[in-house]
């Protein structure tokens, strides 16, 4: 009886042994993704994508951030149980950026953490750390699912209540698992939220009228039947306004062509304003409807008949928020009184038309730097508040 009972206990230890291996092939890319389904279905605030986007994300010639990346998955392990998952990715464009800048030689990333416990979490990212050393990276930016332009950050406010769209959620455990590693914050990413139907405060009223007096300034929708021409006006503000900003890394041509595909069934005219001096445009301000509002019933999925309600959604959004993600100033005009005026007049305009033509009662801009003081002085002008700050943290390796 007793050497049966021995090899019965050996069996036992064995499967419960936690295990982190390279994902390999189909089978492992599935398991990677079905992971995150699995361990979240539970958490109320989380927003389920749509698996053939994470597909999409996760594939070499499919995802341009591929083509200027050296990308590695890895999935924990405890007998036949997937249990966790993470990548490990070195960015060449953010390596070349200047260290000032929170990128810079050296520096590589992990994200996509999941991970079904604390022990499972630290494995995990001790492996991508691993692999980052391995490469020659002498620190680590994390977490960043995968790009800046992307998922940035780890979740550290506003767990009770979902993200808006191309906005992350993690769970609060997350935060804990990473600060008992070491890893010290460093920066904070905030969104703000506002009651869009309340007309804004007396003062930026009368900046937005004396701004609509002024013939110098034209602000205008964007034209769709002209995307390509329009894309690449907003993309030549967005590299001259954000090229100094702490984490920025410039798009290349095919994430410009990648982008505008995966925007443009969202783009609204009417919600995306391109600001003109002079007949010169000088700023931008990007527009979405919330489309996690209609994803996160559909757990994830298109078929058998979700692909026909979204394509009825996108025909006419009719959506609670709005997002702000993406706004610009040319360099040359960032510190005159002019690019906050021009900031409030599109606002203005894409305030109303947020109202009156979608039904929207609430917005939300984001994400912006703790220290962006022009940004938050913006925010704080349109007595909106801070609802949710995502951490980027740092690590020597």
């Amino acid at each position: 009886m007793h050497c049966p009972l021995q090899a019965n206990k050996g069996s036992i230890v064995a499967k419960s042994e936690l295990i982190v291996a390279p994902v390999a092939g189909k089978a492992g890319l599935n398991a990677f993704i079905d992971l995150a389904y699995r361990l979240n279905r539970s958490d109320p605030s989380w927003v389920p994508p749509l698996r053939m986007e994470m597909v999409e994300l996760l594939t070499l010639g499919k995802n341009p951030f591929f083509d200027h990346a050296d990308v590695q998955l890895f999935l924990a392990r405890r007998g036949d149980a997937v249990v966790g998952r993470i990548s490990a990715h070195i960015d060449h464009l953010a390596t070349a950026m200047d260290p000032a800048q929170g990128m810079g030689p050296g520096t590589g990333n992990w994200g996509l953490l999941e991970a079904e416990d604390e022990a499972v979490a630290k494995a995990l990212i001790a492996r991508a750390e691993d692999w980052l050393r391995a490469k020659g990276m002498t620190r680590v930016l994390a977490p960043l699912s995968m790009s800046i332009w992307e998922e940035p950050g780890q979740l550290t406010k506003g767990f009770d209540h979902p993200p808006t769209v191309m906005m992350g959620h993690q769970p609060e455990r997350y935060q804990q698992y990473i600060e008992a590693l070491d890893y010290q914050p460093a920066k904070t990413l905030r969104t703000y939220e506002l009651d869009i139907l309340q007309p804004f405060p007396p003062l930026i009223q009368r900046v937005v009228q004396s701004g609509l007096r002024n013939a110098k300034i034209c602000i205008r929708n964007v034209d769709r039947s002209k995307f390509d021409a329009e894309a690449a006006i907003i993309l030549h503000i967005l590299n001259d306004a954000w090229s100094d900003n702490w984490g920025f890394v410039p798009f290349t041509d095919a994430e410009i062509a990648y982008a505008g595909k995966k925007f443009k069934p969202i783009v609204r005219e009417d919600l995306i304003m391109i600001a003109e001096y002079e007949g010169e445009p000088v700023a931008f301000m990007m527009t979405l409807p919330d489309l996690n509002e209609v994803l996160k019933p559909m757990g994830g999925n298109l078929f058998p008949f979700n692909w026909a309600k979204l394509l009825w959604w996108l025909r006419k959004p009719r959506v609670k928020t709005m997002r702000v993600p993406l706004m610009g100033v040319l360099k040359k005009h960032q510190s005159s009184r002019l690019a906050s005026q021009l900031a409030f007049m599109m606002i203005e305009q894409i305030r109303r038309n947020a109202v009156t033509r979608y039904g929207a009662t609430r917005g939300e801009i984001g994400w912006v730097l703790d220290d962006n003081q022009g940004m938050n002085a913006i925010a704080d002008a349109i007595e909106s508040t801070v609802n949710k700050e995502y951490t980027i943290y740092e690590k020597a390796l």
